[in-house]
């Protein structure tokens, strides 16, 4: 073993390093190394602790000072949760407690540091002390630590300076440091601060796109609101002396304009303003900017919001108010905050990725060594590990087996739910003597289940022995109950906090359910994660609580009592975390800190951002994270699910099947001509079965009896021959593809006879599946191959079964050649009951002899082929293989078995029963009613793909419109409509105003019902009500349906005018009140959505079944704590029961606002003395106790909750409130959150996703949303216009632009009023800022052009929003001196601002793909939105029935009421986001004798408790915990879409982009579409991923190019047609893409690469036999020619690439006489023109030839095309004119090799092609394509022939 120490002879720090000497224990030679040296290869993190384990000689880092170091810390930190005034003034004793401690810390704590600083150096080294992190932290702890010791020191001397206390506040981050020591991190720094930077970044972009919607409501609210500061007062009132008793009680707002304005105030009241400082009315408001952004975020917390809107709504007309508020709690609360849930679950992936090791696998170990075996369990037979080495315990066998026994495990649960249930029945009355005598006796009862547990235990030590007992998890668990359970009968103990342990006995209930415990295991997981994760919340709650009290201590008052002590602090910071009441926290806190009320409200939303956002979606990433399914299982579940969606019941529905219990009465045809004169008649083949059952079954009778007696040979005979025959074909047959069949000779050859001819046909059944079957013909070739299986097999079937037979087969084969639909191909055979095997291979083209490399572009833009047999050897998955198409294909085969079965039962049904398929057993099958009813009822409009004259696609303008218009068919729209309708007029029925007693209303319910009618009776009369394949009533829509149209008649039949309470009329009411859920059942879609919540009912089930389990567990334990205990007398200063009577004064409750003074005494009145429970809870029953836990799960109410317990208990029963929010919150209420997530992307198909394939599946999401750029180039004509797009392309322009929008919104700060002076000023500033709008946009469009500027979205809105701010000013200057016109004005002119304000999300990328996730999100969830809208429909029509009449309570008063449908439904908004929504349902259950009951239900204005707990917790729990956690499943599918990393991306946003670039390069019409051969440019400018190299990878270019062209059939190609093709190119689609999907991508490929090797094989061969012909006709003057043609071609060819198609000018002598054919010289591109003559003798070819060309003028109205095909055939017109210079050199050149000159003909092909294309680009993409030609050297490579 090695040790490191210190060498004497060195000094410290030398050579960057400390020296050391490397010590052998036996004595060894020691050398002395270098520290630097000998850590080199540690990772970073880890060097500060490599220091502390090596320097074992240096004391101060041996473990037990560091042992004593960390128990200072831990001291440190207790004194200073200890440091208030408020505890010294408690207890004196601990001031000098916390003086010592905090003197001996500091003492410790500054030697340590000196101590080090002497070791690692101040400032030298590369360990100095001063740059290393951690020893920074430990030196400013030091010096706080010497700060506060200071401190101290004067406070005991009694100089007390409060603020100063502020220098402790640091103090408690000393924790740090125990905490530190226990974590240890196995990964790299780098790769540590690499997650942390990605994920701040990520967390400071959502905050930045928070803060933008935060600033838009804020602006909305200054303008909309502004001041709200007018109150009733009496009239009386002076407002600038305004008390507390002139307010009207409650204190109200109101609007001193008029009623439509809002509220108006009563008789002898008037509407004043009175303006009190923010202290006295509250830090909330809108009054300017600042204010309206601090109330916007406290609106967005979903905390206090409705009375901000109810102050509104009384303030300023309602409209506005509603708009605002629902607005933003819909955007801010439920979608931009659903946000930083997607960020931390993205974060904490990758996080549990890298901390894999230090947190655990998601499965259980298993430990291997020990032996299992199979043992009765309370969760019945299970695996149980035992080690065989340990002792069994002492217990006869006998006992063993009674252990063992499913007897014993049964009776034992049965005591435990005995145990819980007479538990529950315990119940207090608050009568003395009943309650004794039932506590005495539940005693006693105790007493007996306790020593029946303790008996178990002691059972199951003495079979099992101790130490094999208590290994085990749950026997270990039973031990601990029974331990303390029995201690608990002991009186003192009785009723204390030992009673947790009686009541966890009914978890050994969820031990029985191996369900539960599997979801239990599932969703924790490891408990190192979730465990992890619940002590950094406390140990930050203990943080925060320590920090907050040393900052709020001194502030303490007789009405603030926040801070004072650690436990109020703790308690405090608890509840900002729980979200509820942590306004008034805040607001009183602010208030008591007077001037440095900013910073405290910094503070607390800083914390309150963190551990609402943060902190909480942490607790939701980690259940997602455990119910996430690793990769195996995933491809494991996408099989299975394939599986299910392929197999279709076989059997008919049992309403079908009730006519096979009836006898078969067939209509037989009868034949009046002769069989030529008409077709064959369909021949039921059920008649001709059962006709020859009888005689096949006496055939095979007398079969069996002949080969058991006397075996006849002829028959074997025959058997052998046709099976020989049948094997010989197919032999022949599979010589080509002998794979395909070889397993199925094989099962032939196996059992030649012993087969039964159900298996023989199921055979040849297989034979023809694999045949591709494409027309008629070769069906009708199947047939007769059928026939003569049938014809060799004829000597065990009689004759006239094989003529029959015959008969069938013909009769097919003849409707199989007419066309007839109701043709089936009969793949079964005759018998009925024969099944295909499923076990037999199928054709696959994946697994045929056409293999082929598919080549694809990776990420690195390197191409890989892809081998299909490379990837058949992948590990296979329950015993498919995961790479083929097998899986698929059976299960496809099965479905369509499944079909073609179920079909043909249903064509015997219709053949042997009459009164099948006939609705109402009355209207034909094939009458002519009932298509005309199905005409009607499936009429719907198609959009016509195609256009029939031009035969091309058509490209809709209004696609969406025109999908949503086809959605259904135009019955359902009408029925639709006719809903719609109906709704809004019951949305006019109220309590006073009734259907019975409108006609209005009477006429809307009359047309509903009507229409209704005719919708059944059409859909009844074409497909039947119950017992047809259609029917109206085949699944629970139908049957909703019906139920809905019974209940409409019947109350339009009843039309009750007297309706009792609780009556059978006032169930019809609400029965009809489900009319809103027939848009349900009418749009598919919304369908779907039920679908998808109710198939994760199972896991939503079982979430609610552990919550109800943990609410059963803390009821029962209030129930035995606190039953009976919480009643108290009303007035608080009597404290016994006797004496709780007679009258007091209370205080009433008037206003919010804090006066100051004597006018702040609120008036009080004289009510009676009552010695009762608290108003909305109790322990007194399981049920009450339950309905108090539910609220205190919601959180709401639970802060009365604690109050009341903690006033009336004690402090220390506290933890029994917080451990149950705590536990119910985090980890409860997140168990709905992760399921709902879980379930929707199950049903979606993307949890089952690889990350291959999620990733593929985001990138088709971003391909479908990528557009073209449409952005023009530069403009090369005009000078000016290219500086100005200089300018306006600038990236400074583009951002003085934005800064222009936030100075022009900056001028909405404030309220634009008419009558207030700054408004003119603003306005007039907001016009100049118009003007300069209007500049930037005058200069785009001289920049790009009218056409460019217009073509893109974002410039058309702009250009929308100036010309609105053009209209504005010329209102605002005429509109000067009118007031209402100015005021309209102003109204005008702050909406064009705030239109102008949303141009900033588009200049910010992060605010553009963030704006882009929440507006798809919004349509996605569009559906989603829509079913909960209707479904607080149907709950307000309800409730408007239930509770409309109900008399105010608390809360249930003129804002909140269900007295009409538009004020129930404001109400229900209120209760979604948890608004004192307890308090408003426990009004509703008001009942005598505080309320009157009267005759009908309109007429009594009490409530109802059974249906106001049933209506007000199911809305509840729907709506909140259910349809709202849809919203966040949607938000983190697009998330994911739009925010991906660049790194994971299959092709980032930045390959995308450079694609954009590139398609407006080429795409110079900027229309989205390119011609197809243009194609090829795009390909060769790509760069990055979607790169193709053409001197590497040729082939795959000619496979691309021939792929856009075969998928467009040459026509244009569109934006998103190249780039999902590229995508499919540039991912590896073995991995990415889905089965069915790959199967279809391979097929493509493989036929484009058949394509293109067919069209290689014919160039080449084309150019073989070419060379052929001229080697058999040579000709030297051919050959001359030919060359000298060569030769000009390639001087052409280089010179239009150098120039551009640029042509030199004629000579002077040409210029000057126009009228003559001029000949224009082209000296040779290589060199100048003093040298065309003078070429290197080392040249192939030699210009030696003086070419012109005559130039030709084209008509003037040729078209392009002849332009194109001009400039394309020109080199080779008859206008081309070669003139030998020397004709002796040309001889020279006979002796040319022809292959030269084939290249060079080729060559200048192709350059003439890419020049002709280059015709119709812009100058700038011209000399950026010749660039590329001369850079790349495209056409110098030989390998492009």
């Amino acid at each position: 073993m090695l040790q490191l120490r210190k060498t004497s002879n060195q000094r410290s720090g030398e050579g960057g390093g400390i020296p050391l000497t490397v010590i052998d224990e036996n004595n060894s030679a020691a050398n002395p190394i270098s520290l630097n040296q000998n850590l080199i290869n540690l990772q970073a993190q880890q060097f500060d602790d490599a220091i502390n384990n090596q320097l074992n000689l240096e004391w101060i880092y041996k473990p037990w000072v560091q042992q004593i170091v960390r128990t200072c810390a831990l001291c440190s930190f207790i004194s200073i949760c200890a440091n208030t005034p408020e505890t010294f003034k408690n207890y004196k004793i601990v001031m000098y407690a916390t003086y010592a401690i905090d003197l001996i810390s500091s003492l410790v704590f500054t030697v340590e540091m000196i101590a080090k600083i002497k070791i690692r150096g101040l400032f030298k080294g590369d360990s100095a002390y001063i740059f290393d992190r951690w020893c920074q932290f430990d030196g400013l702890m030091v010096f706080f630590h010497i700060i506060s010791v200071i401190l101290q020191t004067f406070e005991l001397s009694g100089q007390k300076k409060l603020y100063w206390s502020l220098f402790r506040c640091p103090r408690p981050l000393i924790l740090i440091r125990v905490i530190r020591s226990l974590l240890k991190f196995r990964l790299p720094k780098n790769r540590i601060n690499s997650i942390l930077q990605r994920s701040s970044s990520q967390i400071y972009n959502v905050t930045i796109f928070f803060l933008f919607f935060m600033a838009l409501y804020g602006i909305l609210g200054v303008q909309f609101f502004g001041k709200l500061i007018s109150h009733c007062v009496k009239n009386t009132t002076d407002p600038n002396e305004t008390k507390i008793s002139d307010f009207m009680i409650p204190d109200t707002y109101c609007s001193p304009k008029g009623p439509e304005f809002g509220f108006q105030c009563p008789i002898g009241m008037k509407c004043v303003e009175i303006d009190l400082t923010k202290s006295e009315r509250g830090f909330n408001g809108f009054d300017e900017i600042i204010t309206s952004i601090f109330t916007v975020y406290e609106a967005a917390s979903q905390e206090g919001w409705v009375f901000l809107m109810y102050r509104a709504t009384d303030s300023l007309p309602s409209w506005k108010a509603y708009f605002y508020f629902f607005s933003m709690i819909f955007f801010l609360a439920w979608l931009v905050k659903n946000v930083f849930i997607a960020v931390i679950i993205e974060t904490f992936a990758e996080i549990r990725v890298q901390f894999q090791q230090m947190w655990g696998a998601r499965g259980h170990e298993t430990k291997l060594e020990q032996n299992q075996v199979l043992e009765w369990t309370d969760e019945g037979l299970k695996l149980v590990s035992v080690n065989e080495n340990k002792s069994q315990g002492f217990a006869p066998s006998c006992f063993q087996k009674i252990l063992r026994s499913s007897l014993f495990n049964m009776t034992m649960l049965l005591l435990v739910l005995a145990n819980a249930i007479i538990t529950a029945n315990l119940k207090h009355t608050h009568k003395e003597a009943i309650d004794k005598r039932v506590l005495k006796n539940f005693y006693n009862t105790e007493v007996v289940f306790t020593l029946l547990f303790d008996f178990e235990c002691l059972f199951k030590i003495v079979c099992l022995g101790f130490k094999s007992y208590i290994q085990r998890s749950i026997y270990k668990f039973e031990f601990i109950l029974a331990v303390f359970t029995t201690l608990r009968l002991i009186p003192g103990l009785y009723q204390t906090e030992l009673t947790y342990f009686q009541v966890l006995r009914i978890f050994r209930l969820i031990k029985s359910s191996p369900m539960l415990e599997d979801f239990v295991n599932k969703i924790f997981g490891p408990g190192k994660k979730l465990g992890s994760l619940i002590i950094f919340t406390m140990c930050l709650l203990i943080i925060t609580s320590c920090v907050s009290m040393q900052l709020f201590c001194f502030i303490g008052s007789k009405d603030y009592k926040k801070f004072d002590t650690f436990d109020q602090a703790f308690m405090t910071m608890f509840q900002i975390l729980t979200q509820k009441g942590w306004l008034d926290i805040m607001h009183s806190t602010m208030t008591q800190s007077q001037k440095f009320y900013p910073l405290v409200a910094i503070y607390f939303i800083s914390y309150h951002l963190f551990v609402t956002l943060i902190l909480l979606s942490l607790f939701v990433a980690v259940i997602l994270d455990n119910l996430e399914l690793d990769e195996d299982v995933k491809k494991i579940k996408q099989l299975k699910m394939r599986e299910q969606s392929a197999e279709t019941q076989e059997t008919l529905p049992w309403r079908l099947r009730i006519f096979e219990k009836f006898s078969n009465q067939p209509q037989l045809v009868s034949l009046k001509r002769i069989p030529n004169e008409f077709e064959t008649p369909k021949i039921r083949e059920s008649f001709m079965r059962q006709f020859l059952e009888n005689d096949i079954n006496l055939i095979e009778s007398s079969q069996k009896k002949n080969l058991s007696n006397q075996k006849n040979p002829e028959i074997i005979t025959n058997e052998i021959g046709g099976v020989e025959k049948f094997k010989s074909r197919i032999s022949i047959r599979s010589k080509s593809k002998s794979g395909q069949n070889s397993s199925f000779l094989e099962s032939i050859n196996e059992n030649p006879l012993v087969n039964s001819s159900n298996k023989k046909d199921t055979q040849d059944s297989t034979l023809f599946r694999r045949r591709k079957i494409t027309t008629p013909n070769a069906h009708a070739a199947q047939l007769r191959v059928v026939n003569n299986l049938r014809m060799q097999r004829a000597s065990r079937y009689s004759i006239k079964k094989l003529a029959i037979n015959n008969i069938v087969d013909n009769s097919n084969y003849q409707r199989l050649f007419t066309n007839d639909p109701n043709y089936q191909f009969p793949i079964a055979g005759i018998n009925d009951n024969s099944k295909p095997t499923s076990d037999k291979p199928l054709y696959n083209p994946l697994n045929s002899e056409r293999i082929r490399n598919i080549q694809t572009i990776n990420r690195n833009g390197i191409i890989s082929n892809l081998n299909p047999k490379a990837r058949n050897t992948q590990n296979t998955l329950n015993g498919l293989n995961g790479s083929n198409g097998i899986d698929f294909k059976i299960f496809q085969f099965k479905k369509q078995q499944a079909e073609l079965k179920r079909n043909q039962l249903e064509d015997d049904l219709k053949e042997n029963h009459p009164y099948f398929d006939k609705p109402l057993f009355s209207v034909g099958r094939d009458s002519s009613f009932r298509k005309f009813c199905q005409m009607i009822i499936e009429a719907r409009y198609q959009r016509p793909q195609i256009h029939r004259e031009q035969n091309t696609t058509v490209k809709d303008q209004y696609k969406q419109f025109y999908k949503i218009l086809g959605l259904v068919s135009y019955l359902d729209w009408i029925m639709v409509a006719m809903t719609i309708q109906s709704c809004i007029g019951m949305m006019f029925e109220t309590p006073t105003r009734r259907l019975v007693d409108t006609v209005p209303l009477q006429i809307v319910e009359y047309i509903f019902v009507i229409s209704m009618s005719i919708e059944m009776t059409l859909k009844v009369c074409a497909y039947g009500l119950f017992f047809t394949p259609n029917a109206v009533v085949k699944d629970f829509t139908g049957v909703l349906d019906l139920f809905i149209f019974s209940v409409s008649v019947m109350f339009l039949y009843l039309s009750p005018k007297e309706v009792v309470a609780n009556s059978p009329a006032q169930m019809i009411m609400l029965l009809r009140c489900l009319r809103p859920l027939r848009i349900f059942t009418l749009v598919p879609h919304m369908r779907k959505v039920i679908y998808e919540l109710c198939r994760g009912f199972k896991e939503i089930l079982l979430v609610s079944i552990l919550l109800v389990v943990l609410m059963f567990v803390f009821a029962n334990y209030g129930i035995q704590m606190y039953g009976g205990k919480l009643a108290r007398c009303n007035d608080a200063k009597i404290l016994d029961k006797k004496n709780c009577t007679g009258m007091y004064k209370r205080t009433l409750f008037v206003t919010k606002l804090k006066l100051q003074g004597e006018s702040s005494r609120h008036p009080s009145i004289w009510v009676p003395r009552v010695w009762s429970n608290p108003y909305n809870f109790n322990f007194d029953s399981i049920g009450t106790s339950m309905l108090a836990l539910f609220e205190v799960l919601s959180l709401e109410g639970w802060l009365e909750v604690r109050d009341v317990i903690i006033e009336r208990m004690g402090p220390r029963h506290a933890i029994f409130v917080h451990v149950f929010v705590f536990i119910g919150t985090l980890i409860g209420l997140t168990l709905f959150v992760g399921v709902v997530i879980t379930n929707y992307s199950e049903n979606k198909g993307t949890a089952l996703l690889t990350v291959d394939q999620r990733r593929w599946l985001d990138l088709k999401g971003r391909i479908k949303l990528a557009q073209p750029l449409h952005i023009p180039p530069r403009p090369e004509n005009s000078k000016f216009r290219g500086f100005i797009f200089d300018i306006t392309q600038h990236k400074n322009f583009k951002r003085f632009s934005a800064f222009l929008v936030l100075l022009n919104c900056g001028l909405l700060s404030v309220p634009w009023r008419v009558d207030v002076l700054h408004t003119k000023p603003l306005a007039t500033l907001a016009a100049i800022f118009t003007f300069l709008f209007l500049i930037e946009a005058a200069m785009k469009a001289i920049a790009l052009g009218p056409m460019g500027y217009w073509q893109s979205r974002r410039n058309r809105f702009d250009l929308f929003v100036t010309i609105l701010g053009l209209i504005w000013i010329i209102m605002h200057f005429v509109s000067f001196g009118k007031k209402e016109l100015e005021e309209l004005s102003n109204s005008f002119g702050f909406g064009v601002i705030v239109l102008r304000f949303f141009t900033i999300a588009g200049k910010h990328a992060t605010l553009k793909m963030l704006m882009l996730t929440i507006i798809v999100s919004f349509f996605k969830s569009f559906f989603i939105i829509v079913g909960m809208f209707l479904l607080m429909l149907v709950y307000a029509f309800s409730g408007v029935i239930l509770f409309g009449c109900v008399k105010s309570g608390h809360d249930l008063g003129r804002h909140a009421n269900f007295r009409s449908s538009p004020n129930a439904i404001v109400l229900l908004l209120r209760i979604v986001t948890g608004e004192d929504w307890n308090k408003i349902m426990h009004d509703c259950m008001v009942a005598p004798p505080a309320c009157t009951k009267g005759k009908n239900y309109w007429e009594s204005d009490c409530g109802n408790f059974t249906a106001a707990l049933l209506y007000f917790c199911s809305f509840y729990v729907i709506i909140t915990y259910i349809v709202l956690n849809l919203l966040v499943a949607i938000i983190m599918e697009n998330f994911s879409l739009f925010y991906s990393n660049e790194e994971d991306a299959l092709l980032s946003y930045s390959d995308i982009r450079h694609f954009q670039i590139v398609w407006n390069i080429v795409d110079t019409n900027r229309k989205g579409v390119i011609p197809c051969r243009r194609v090829k440019f795009l390909l060769r400018l790509l760069r990055g991923r979607l790169e193709v190299d053409l001197e590497k990878d040729r082939l795959l270019f000619k496979h691309m190019c021939y792929e856009i062209e075969r998928l467009n059939n040459g026509n244009d190609v569109t934006f998103h047609d190249v780039l999902s093709m590229l995508s499919y190119r540039s991912v590896d689609i073995r991995k990415s893409l889905k089965l069915e999907e790959l199967i279809a991508r391979e097929e493509l490929e493989y036929q484009i690469e058949e394509e293109v090797a067919k069209q290689t094989i014919r160039n080449w061969l084309d150019k073989c036999l070419r060379r052929m012909r001229e080697r058999g006709r040579p000709n030297s003057k051919q050959i001359n020619k030919q060359n000298d043609i060569a030769i000009f071609k390639e001087q052409m060819g280089a010179r239009q690439i150098l120039n551009s198609q640029r042509l030199p000018s004629p000579p002077a002598a040409l210029n000057q006489n126009p009228n003559q054919s001029h000949l224009a010289f082209f000296p040779s591109p290589l060199k100048s023109n003093s040298q065309v003559e003078q070429l290197s003798d080392k040249k192939a070819l030699k210009s030696t030839t003086s070419i012109g060309i005559e130039k030709r003028e084209l008509p003037s109205n040729s078209s392009d095309n002849e332009n194109k095909k001009m400039s394309y055939t020109d080199l080779t017109s008859p206008q081309i004119k070669i003139v030998p210079s020397n004709p002796t050199k040309l001889k020279k050149k006979n002796t040319l090799d022809r292959q030269s000159q084939i290249i060079s003909e080729e060559k200048l092909k192709k350059k003439n092609m890419f020049l002709m294309e280059s015709q119709t680009m812009t100058t700038d993409v011209k000399n950026w394509w010749k660039s590329t030609i001369d850079q790349n050297n495209i056409f110098t490579n030989k390998s492009e022939f």
